[in-house]
């Protein structure tokens, strides 16, 4: 097989191909920045979180609407804004920390919509709500996950300031500002914009798999650049190529797309740990080398 037959052919000679690379493009643009700066809050788990949280909502629509991918979107935005600002509440009201609010909440969303979906309908479509598939976006799915990437890069540029300076320092903004100051409306965004652009992944990707694309590419950005504007641009390479190479293994195999792309972007992340120009393990080795020669 020539390199032309297993790069560049699936794309041009297969519609649903190049849909599922301007779905994967637009996605990656939206939540690569958004991972950042979750990780840079120390939240990480907190995408993860939401991610299963969008379940219920999903199950919702689907109960109600069957495939709609209107009724999905919309359930799983309410329902996973509704366990981020309840774990928000119950961290103010309470002395628990916002992680122990968030794994409560979002254990008890994912039971619920797993007894919804195995209840109303069957394992086939349990998998579907979980897993999704890219390789079957349709027009309202691709128009939704660009609109929300659009609108997502438009709310970082004009709130970026406050939302950078509540993820480094939230215990300043607190203190500043009180409980309800811009620290809390900042704050408020950040989980906005998640909730919003996991919801966007969902529709191609699937509940489980729509963090992966969010997370992995932020994490494995850090070993790279150190100042947050470039994370995010290497985040969206890093998320950008994910995906590229997740759908030509998922072509060429016949594997599930949403999983490949995952795991690509597992092991550019373990790459990146490995050899990654700030603080990866290999330079890691040779400072340490150096300084013992010295």
């Amino acid at each position: 097989m020539t390199p032309y037959e297993w790069l560049a052919a699936p794309f041009v000679d297969y519609g649903f191909m190049r849909r599922a690379l301007v779905a994967c493009a637009a996605i990656s643009v939206g939540s690569a920045p958004v991972g950042v700066l979750l990780v840079l809050r120390r939240m990480s788990l907190v995408g993860d979180a939401m991610a299963h949280a969008l379940l219920p909502g999903a199950a919702l629509g689907f109960v109600m609407a069957g495939f709609s991918l209107l009724a999905m979107s919309l359930g799983g935005f309410l329902a996973a804004l509704a366990v981020a600002l309840g774990a928000g509440w119950l961290t103010r009201r309470t002395a628990q920390r916002e992680d122990a609010s968030f794994s409560a909440l979002y254990l008890i969303a994912l039971a619920s919509g797993v007894m919804l979906v195995s209840t109303q309908g069957s394992s086939v479509d349990l998998m579907h709500v979980l897993f999704g598939s890219i390789l079957a976006v349709d027009d309202p799915a691709l128009l939704m996950v660009a609109t929300v990437a659009s609108v997502s890069l438009l709310v970082l540029a004009y709130a970026y300031r406050p939302i950078l300076a509540e993820c480094v320092d939230p215990g300043f903004l607190r203190h500043v500002g009180g409980p309800r100051g811009p620290g809390a409306r900042a704050h408020a965004l950040l989980l906005v914009l998640a909730v919003a652009n996991l919801v966007a992944g969902f529709a191609a990707l699937g509940t489980l798999m729509a963090v992966g694309l969010m997370m992995l590419p932020a994490t494995a950005a850090r070993f790279w650049v150190a100042r947050v504007g470039p994370q995010m641009l290497a985040a969206g390479v890093i998320a950008m190529l994910s995906g590229v190479l997740g759908l030509l293994i998922s072509f060429h195999t016949q594997q599930p797309s949403g999983p490949a792309i995952v795991l690509v972007a597992g092991g550019l992340y373990a790459l990146s740990l490995i050899c990654g120009s700030r603080e990866g393990l290999v330079w890691q080795a040779l400072r340490h080398q150096r300084n013992q020669e010295a």
